[in-house]
C-alpha cells in the first residue's frame, strides 16, 4: 500500500464520487469526530458526491440518509439503498429481495443465530439487530469483550455451513441469505439513482474502509484507500486497498479528505 499524500495530483481534480465505510472508518472508539462531519461538507461543496457504503441496518441508514452531509447510501452490506429526495421530502429505498423474500429469510437467520449463541461463549447479537431489515449480525467486540480470530471464524463457520453469506467487519459478522454485496448494491445505486455505469466512471470514484468486508471495493476501484487501522487485515483480505492514510478511523479520512481537495 502506497502512502495517501502520495496520491497523484492530476487525478485529484478527476474525482466525482467518495464512497466510505462506517465504523472505525469514520468513526474512533465508536464515536464520529467532528472532523468528519467538516470533511463530508466539504467534499458536497467540491462538488464531489458522499455515499457511506456500510454493514449497519436499516433504521440507522434512514437518519443517515435523511441528516448526515451525504448524498444516498448502500446499507446492510448491500441488502439496499437509500437515497433521500431533500426536494420533495421522501425517501427512495431499494432492496435487493422482496418484503415477503426478507420475512423468510429472517426465519431462517434466526436458526442460525441460537446456533452461533450455543457454538460460540462470549458472542452475542448485536445491539442493532432491532433495527436490521435483511441480515443477522453477531456481535464479537463492540459490546463485548473482544473475541480471537478462531471464535470469529467459527461465527463465519454457522453461516456458511447453513448456506448463508457471512462477511466479517471490524465489529461484527454479519450474514445473510443471497448473491449480493457492498459491490454490487452499489452499481444499481449508481445506474437508478444517478444515472452512471460504474465500470465506466472507476477512475473518477474513491472508495476508503478499513476491513475484510470492504474487499470487493477494494478490489474494483483502482482509487482505494485504508484507513491506517487497516493495516491488521492486510494479506487476510481477498482485496488490499491501493492507498494507505497514517491516521486511523475518522480522523484518517479527513486526512484523505485533505489530499483530495489539494489543489494541483
Amino acid at each position: 500500500m502506497r502512502p495517501i499524500e502520495a496520491f497523484p495530483l492530476s487525478l485529484r481534480p478527476r474525482i466525482r464520487y467518495l464512497l466510505t465505510d462506517i465504523d472505525d472508518t469514520l468513526t474512533v472508539a465508536g464515536r464520529l469526530p467532528a472532523v468528519v462531519f467538516s470533511a463530508m461538507e466539504r467534499l458536497q461543496a467540491a462538488g464531489i458526491r458522499v455515499i457511506p457504503i456500510t454493514g449497519r441496518p436499516a433504521g440507522w441508514c434512514d437518519h443517515i440518509a435523511r441528516m448526515w452531509p451525504v448524498d444516498a447510501l448502500v446499507g446492510e452490506n448491500g441488502a439496499f439503498y437509500f437515497c433521500y429526495d431533500t426536494a420533495n421530502r421522501k425517501m427512495i429505498r431499494q432492496y435487493w429481495k422482496a418484503d415477503a423474500v426478507r420475512q423468510a429469510d429472517r426465519l431462517r437467520l434466526a436458526a442460525i443465530r441460537d446456533t452461533v449463541l450455543a457454538a460460540v461463549p462470549g458472542c452475542r447479537v448485536a445491539a442493532d439487530q432491532a433495527y436490521r431489515d435483511a441480515d443477522l449480525a453477531i456481535d464479537f467486540c463492540e459490546d463485548v469483550p473482544p473475541l480471537g480470530e478462531a471464535d470469529i471464524q467459527r461465527i463465519v463457520a454457522c453461516f456458511t455451513d447453513a448456506g448463508a453469506q457471512a462477511k466479517v467487519s471490524s465489529i461484527h459478522v454479519n450474514g445473510w441469505f443471497g448473491d449480493y454485496d457492498k459491490l454490487t448494491m452499489t452499481r444499481r445505486l449508481f445506474t437508478e439513482c444517478f444515472g452512471e455505469d460504474i465500470d465506466a466512471i472507476r477512475p473518477t470514484v474513491v472508495f476508503v474502509g478499513d476491513s475484510p468486508n470492504d474487499a470487493p471495493m477494494f478490489g474494483f476501484f483502482p482509487n482505494s484507500v485504508g484507513v491506517a487501522n487497516v493495516a491488521r487485515f492486510v494479506g487476510a483480505m481477498a482485496a488490499d486497498p491501493v492507498w494507505v492514510t497514517r491516521g486511523e478511523g475518522g480522523y484518517g479520512f479527513a486526512e484523505l479528505v485533505d489530499v483530495l481537495l489539494t489543489p494541483a
